[in-house]
């Protein structure tokens, strides 16, 4: 196709040179490439990029742009110093963030103070920094807004200047930058973290401080020790319940996926007969809350409020709700808590970046590759302190000797006559090497005095002494797990807060059941061969039972039920639509009804077959198709544990469909086809399937240019002598139906349930 598509366009340019010599900007030739090396030159890098420089974070519990901004501002002097415009920090940080003023100033956002997207901020923000709550509050602008680094960041670049972590040139080689920043505590689990990458993404959710710190020094003592004993669980900066599930917690714990409920807090007024949210899900935001309330308000699901306000203020988040008199607070929240997002799941991928390499961890997995990283920077820490701590010896080592003769010192440096020629005296004269004696040269005049030499030197003992220390430290694994432990210990001590998400058990709220939805009652339900539903109460029918019907149309199924009954309609497309009575209106025989390709937003050109009511889900649906086979499919086949109403593949794509039942027992039913043949089969003769779209097995045998034609229950359509159709084996060719009996026999697209 490509090669077509090439030649195609070879000869259209070689036809346009013809016509006009002097058309410029055409391609000589044009070169073939195959998609798969077009893929690996021209995308598979800028896959890599996004995937190991952009989107996923590192052992340190940063992305790139992250670490690129704290470093600015810590190179600013923003650590200790007074506030700045933001501005003023995005202009800098473009040395080594090449994307942009915008997404700088986005990210130094998310990790402000006034933003609250983080339960220890990085950035101590003064001015507009809008809120994570919500959706349409704004930022300011740059030039309005202050930021300096929080005090916690001490954690991140103390060791920065003792080589614990490796720097690497910017973006223009201009400048370095470290490749990590060196945090002394598991900021990675601390600090919310959220990217989309490349065919990955990763989802870290926060956790406390203190818990981290104690799960971190429970782990370096004993690796196979019970996490969820310590860290009890994710904490939000937005607050809210989290609704524990120990198997699900220490299935995140273990692999590091995973789904974790949260809901929101709210208090009732009983004066007011008012609820207040004043604390939501970290995953929604109160617009989102207050829109989807309003939906529900519109298609009538919710009739217990009088009105919803958003009344958020420099206090913090406040949705209040005035409720209707005599409605229960606590199951009108249970209701609201199920059909909006103040109630939510949160999706954990702990995807994380190891020594460059994407890979999934659990909350254990993470923590031994903190440990290991962490411990290879005090190890590098140490190395580089021992090694400062040397030269310093060894300096004040030749400082010991010219303690031995000062005199002699002096003299060598007064008469030598070219200042070249010091330093190779020195050497000569005291058996020092070169290092020693530039140093002894560089001392000033009046430090030359035996007072000051014996001074410096009595350091000599103390120092020997770090360096055996130092050198025992760095040698000894144990000894660095101990300085880890101490540092976290500081580091909560220092910083811990205490939770803000409250840890709440599945059996220790009030569920809420669908069938609470609303009230229910008896209702009689139509659907026409057009796709037309109605839901009609028996007073409406007893007043007036003559259906209202487009021309041309007519009903297909009626069906005597409650409000709150399930229905599945099925359409020619292989989709069920799973849906419960109250979500249609009740109304007349005199109207139209609902058109259902509309109503449950069907795709383009898919239309309704029929309708079952599933009940319990017992039971089997008995499909039939042209072709003459028969699929037997258990009714629970259709039960989902979530609150989808979209299934796709409910029955087999590989021949039209003629009619289906849902039995609860087996029963007779009468097949005819097209050559004018009948069978009458016992559906205990269909094996029951487990897959939805099951082909079946065959249960008429028919020559190629026949088709089956209907299906009908015996009930519906006896025949004079059914002894002479009825099958006693599948496949069955049937016989010829006489005269008498075709006569019988309505032929129908669908029949009812029986």
């Amino acid at each position: 196709m490509l090669h077509k598509l090439f030649s195609m366009r070879k000869k259209k340019e070689e036809s346009m040179r013809a016509t006009n010599p002097n058309v410029m900007g055409l391609r000589a030739t044009v070169e073939e490439q195959d998609i798969s090396d077009t893929l690996v030159e021209n995308y598979m890098p800028y896959a890599m990029s996004v995937i190991v420089s952009r989107a996923i974070p590192e052992i340190d519990g940063f992305k790139p742009a992250h670490r690129k901004l704290l470093y600015t501002m810590y190179k600013m002097g923003l650590l200790t110093g007074a506030r700045t415009k933001s501005a003023n920090i995005v202009g800098q940080t473009m040395r080594l963030n090449p994307h942009g003023d915008a997404a700088i100033y986005d990210t130094m956002v998310r990790l402000s103070k006034g933003y609250g997207a983080l339960l220890h901020p990085f950035v101590d923000s003064k001015g507009n920094f809008g809120k994570v709550y919500s959706r349409d509050m704004a930022w300011a602008a740059s030039r309005y807004t202050e930021a300096k680094l929080s005090p916690i960041c001490q954690e991140l670049f103390r060791d920065l200047d003792q080589d614990a972590v490796d720097f690497v040139d910017n973006y223009d080689n201009t400048m370095k930058e470290p490749s990590l920043l060196p945090a002394s505590y598991p900021n990675i689990l601390v600090s919310a973290n959220q990217g989309i990458a490349v065919g990955m993404a990763s989802q870290l959710c926060g956790f406390n401080l203190g818990e981290v710190c104690d799960a971190a020094i429970a782990y370096l003592k004993n690796p196979n020790c019970d996490l969820t004993t310590v860290l009890t669980g994710p904490d939000f900066s937005t607050g809210g319940e989290f609704i524990c599930e120990p198997s699900v917690l220490r299935e995140v714990y273990e692999t590091g996926r995973g789904s974790l409920k949260i809901r929101g807090k709210y208090r009732y007024l009983k004066a007011e007969n008012v609820i207040e949210i004043y604390e939501i899900p970290y995953t929604t935001t109160s617009e989102v809350i207050i829109d989807k309330v309003e939906d529900l308000i519109k298609t009538g699901k919710i009739r217990e409020i009088n009105d919803m306000r958003d009344e958020t203020d420099l206090n913090g988040l406040k949705l209040a709700i005035d409720l209707k008199r005599g409605v229960e607070p606590d199951k009108f929240m249970a209701k609201l808590f199920k059909l909006t997002t103040l109630q939510d799941a949160l999706g954990c991928n702990f995807n994380v970046l190891i020594n460059g390499y994407p890979k999934v961890l659990g909350v254990r997995g993470i923590l031994r590759e903190w440990c290991g990283w962490r411990m290879e920077c005090v190890r590098r820490r140490t190395n580089y302190s021992l090694g400062k701590k040397n030269e310093k010896l060894h300096l004040l080592l030749g400082l010991q000797t010219i303690l031995l003769d000062i005199d002699k010192a002096i003299r060598i440096i007064r008469e030598t006559e070219a200042d070249a020629d010091v330093v190779p005296n020195l050497i000569a004269g005291f058996g020092i090497d070169e290092v020693q004696a530039e140093y002894v040269a560089e001392i000033k005049l009046r430090n030359i005095n035996r007072e000051y030499i014996l001074k410096r030197t009595k350091e000599i003992e103390s120092l020997k002494k770090e360096i055996e220390e130092l050198a025992s430290l760095a040698a000894d694994p144990k000894k660095i797990q101990r300085v880890i432990i101490k540092e976290l210990t500081d580091v909560k001590k220092k910083y811990a807060e205490p939770r803000h998400t409250t840890i709440v058990y599945e059996h220790e709220i009030e569920s809420f059941s669908e069938d609470e939805l609303a009230p229910d009652y008896p209702v009689k339900v139509f659907l026409t061969t057009d796709g037309y539903f109605k839901k009609i109460t028996p007073q409406s029918l007893r007043m007036a039972d003559t259906q209202k019907l487009k021309e041309g149309d007519a009903v297909r199924q009626s069906f005597e039920t409650t409000n709150n009954a399930e229905v599945i309609f099925f359409t020619n497309k292989q989709q069920a639509y799973k849906c419960r009575m109250n979500g249609f209106d009740d109304t007349k025989a005199s109207a139209m009804g609902d058109f259902l390709p509309a109503k449950l937003g069907m795709d383009a050109g898919e239309s309704v077959l029929g309708m079952i009511l599933p009940g319990e889900y017992k039971g089997h649906v008995i499909f039939f198709y042209e072709n003459g086979k028969a699929s037997k499919i258990e009714m629970s086949a259709y039960a989902t544990a979530s609150n989808r109403k979209k299934l796709t593949g409910a029955y087999s794509d590989k021949s039209p469909l003629v009619a289906f039942f849902h039995l609860m027992d087996d029963t007779d039913l009468v097949l005819k086809t097209t050559e004018v043949r009948a069978v009458i089969l016992n559906t205990v003769f269909i094996p029951a399937k487990s897959t939805r779209s099951a082909q079946g097995n065959q249960v008429v045998s028919m020559k190629a240019k026949f088709r089956l034609a209907s299906v009908s229950t015996l009930e519906e359509n006896p025949l004079k002598r059914d002894s002479r159709y009825r099958c006693r084996s599948i496949p069955s060719s049937g016989q010829l139906l006489r005269q008498d009996d075709e006569a019988q026999i309505l032929i129908e697209e669908f029949s009812p349930e029986d």
